[in-house]
């Protein structure tokens, strides 16, 4: 049999990451992390997280950061995106309860729409794409910050009183967790950025690890809550199809709607999938504190949500690389250095680090 029999078909999304995300959500459904194990997993998904905002903030020049953060312009079409479109086709969704949806299941997708965005994968799959980095990662950063006060604000009001607000614990988790180590490896940046450039490939199974281990310990506390027991399969598989209309919808207005507002192609890939994206991490310790015993359910949404945008924002940001390249010739070179960032593999779309040191300095 020749090798080309053996081949898949372009088109078809097949990719060893992808396959490692799926094969870790039935792990964690065969074998969910539960008592000590669960601390254990949950603190090693914290740390995780941790190391990689110390990595980002150590490859990234302050020029590229402070060029990122002046983009205003796009932070608000992200911020927009995620805080005011969103909401509102989730209130669209309304009129789906109580025949497709339970009036659980709805709670939950409108508290999907409510969640800031997410930031590693938004990072990797504009890198990938060829997008603006720099902007990606402030953009990505805003939003979550931002979505410590306007989420439980917006999920008060939209979800009822009894949504609660946030507390100052959880704003202090955020800045520690996320700010202090990105400030941390921007400060000791110019000792560690040349290593960190020459180990590009190894520290991205540090991304693409650190992913299916926050995979893994929020679907094992799904598994652990009993939230696949709650739902029929009927119900589940019309969560599904809502949640695909509403990726789709997403993906479809912050492309098309940055293009419209002025933006150039490199931007609108980091407002696609910036805006596009809603963050696992950030939105289960919100609902725990919003919906109380309730969030079990209430995040199986969120969960389906977010495997769903990684497995289709992997094949969009694999098609935009391929798009530049064919429209790229020899000699055209990129229009700022904040947009040259080399081409990513698919087996590296989810947790390859990007380096935006190297896309700032053409130099190098």
């Amino acid at each position: 049999m020749s090798r080309r029999t053996l081949q898949f078909p372009s088109w078809l999304p097949i990719d060893p990451y992808i396959t490692a995300l799926l094969g870790t959500v039935v792990l964690a459904a065969l074998l969910p992390a539960s008592g000590v194990a669960a601390d254990v997993a949950g603190g090693a998904s914290t740390g995780a997280v941790s190391l990689l905002f110390f990595l980002y903030g150590a490859r990234l020049s302050t020029r590229a950061a402070l060029d990122g953060l002046r983009h205003w312009r796009l932070h608000l079409t992200v911020l927009a995106a995620t805080f005011l479109l969103f909401p509102l086709l989730g209130l669209a969704a309304r009129g789906l309860e109580p025949l497709v949806l339970t009036p659980q299941l709805y709670s939950g997708l409108l508290f999907l729409c409510l969640v800031p965005s997410t930031i590693q994968s938004s990072i990797a799959f504009t890198s990938m794409a060829r997008g603006n980095v720099p902007a990606a990662i402030c953009a990505g950063s805003f939003s979550s910050l931002a979505g410590i006060v306007v989420t439980p604000l917006l999920a008060a009001l939209l979800l009822g009183g009894g949504a609660g607000g946030f507390s100052a614990d959880s704003l202090l988790k955020i800045v520690l967790q996320l700010l202090v180590p990105f400030l941390a490896g921007q400060l000791v940046r110019r000792w560690i950025g040349g290593f960190l450039t020459r180990h590009r490939k190894a520290l991205g199974y540090v991304d693409r690890g650190s992913i299916l281990l926050v995979v893994y310990t929020a679907f094992s506390e799904g598994m652990i809550a009993g939230v696949w027991h709650q739902v029929t399969p009927l119900r589940l598989g019309a969560l599904l199809l809502v949640e695909a209309v509403l990726l789709a919808a997403m993906l479809g207005l912050t492309w098309y709607g940055s293009k419209r507002l002025g933006f150039g192609r490199a931007d609108r890939i980091a407002i696609q999938f910036a805006g596009s994206k809603k963050s696992l991490a950030a939105g289960l310790p919100m609902a725990s504190v919003l919906f109380g015993a309730q969030a079990s359910l209430a995040v199986l949404p969120l969960m389906l949500f977010h495997q769903m945008q990684l497995m289709v924002c992997a094949v969009i940001a694999k098609r935009r690389a391929r798009d530049t390249e064919a429209a790229s010739l020899p000699s055209a070179a990129p229009s700022s250095p904040l947009h040259a960032v080399p081409a990513v593999r698919l087996s590296r779309v989810v947790g390859e680090a990007p380096d935006p040191e190297r896309h700032a300095d053409p130099e190098k």
